[in-house]
């Protein structure tokens, strides 16, 4: 991997992963189980795609600035408002709970006053195009649909790995990358961010992510073990290295690229943002640090008989060490 006239990996770089892969297990472990833990005991601050609250539609006579209206209706006493752009540019949606927690028509009009007048500018008005206080179940409905969505994912990955390399793989592949969830979902528990859809969708991103690099590295693997003359554990460890600066370049250059999301694309995406990068940088170590050498451990311990072509078996493992 080279920079300018740096040269940040070797070519050929020969680092032992394998040496250490208990102690790198057992860290991911441990990370897992906090996360776990996180999640039980303190929960996620859902947001209000989750919860409900009351929607505000505006009007601006010219284009409105987001991060301004939402600074000025945390100034209001609405903090944790989520505003967005719809239609034109002069069109806002402004979603938020109302303050003294009333869901009568009346107190969603008088939160609805209270957002037109925070939200306007002398030079640039608002005006209520409708008002509506959504109700919890909308949220309950998304929450079943999350699940859902995770659950197609994860039987989606389990049949191609398994139909593409082997079942070991495919259960390596899984628990590794429910594993990448587990953590970032266990941040943003610890942390408090407001957990909304499209936080959701960045943990859908994250899983994305790391099932793409750990399956470059188990298709490596695939082909060492059919062509090197080596115990499983150095076809493992070679397969890493043969693959880390690729692994390295595509996190680096995916990174960046959520950056300047985070950075450029105001508050509602920062919550997706920030679950992809967090996401990116546990993917990449755990596809290096964790899914060959669960190929080692137990029941998932690998062998060049579970790799070669079945169609050519008998005369390949006679032909083999």
């Amino acid at each position: 991997m080279n920079i300018f006239p740096l040269r940040l990996i070797p070519a050929t770089p020969n680092l032992d992963f394998m040496r250490l892969r208990w102690v790198s297990v057992a860290a991911f472990m441990l990370l897992t189980i906090a996360a776990i833990g996180a999640i039980a005991g303190k929960g996620f601050n859902y947001a209000l795609d989750f919860t409900g609250g009351t929607v505000v539609e505006l009007r601006f006579q010219q284009p409105a600035n987001v991060d301004g209206v939402r600074e000025r209706l945390a100034d209001a006493g609405y903090p944790g408002a989520q505003v967005q752009t719809f239609g034109s540019g002069s069109d806002l949606l402004v979603r938020l709970q109302p303050r003294d927690g009333e869901t009568s028509a009346d107190a969603t009009s008088r939160t609805a006053d209270e957002v037109r007048e925070a939200a306007s500018l002398p030079d640039n008005p608002a005006t209520i195009q409708s008002s509506a206080f959504v109700g919890p179940q909308v949220g309950r409905d998304l929450a079943e649909n999350a699940v859902y969505a995770l659950l197609f994912v994860v039987v989606g990955f389990l049949i191609y790995i398994g139909f593409r390399f082997e079942w070991k793989f495919a259960v390596a592949a899984i628990v590794t990358t429910l594993n990448d969830v587990l953590i970032v979902a266990g941040w943003f528990a610890l942390s408090g961010h407001e957990f909304d859809l499209t936080v959701l969708a960045g943990l859908l991103s994250v899983m994305g992510f790391s099932i793409n690099d750990t399956i470059v590295v188990f298709d490596r693997v695939r082909e060492n073990f059919r062509s090197m003359r080596a115990p499983p554990m150095e076809v493992l460890n070679a397969s890493i290295n043969q693959t880390l600066s690729r692994t390295i370049i595509t996190s680096v250059v995916a990174f960046l690229t959520v950056l300047a999301l985070f950075l450029y694309g105001g508050g509602s995406l920062e919550g997706m943002s920030l679950a992809m990068m967090f996401g990116i940088v546990i993917g990449t170590l755990s596809s290096i640090l964790v899914a060959c050498p669960l190929l080692t451990m137990g029941f998932l311990k690998v062998t060049k008989q579970d790799l070669l072509p079945k169609a050519r078996d008998d005369a390949e493992l006679a032909r083999r060490p």
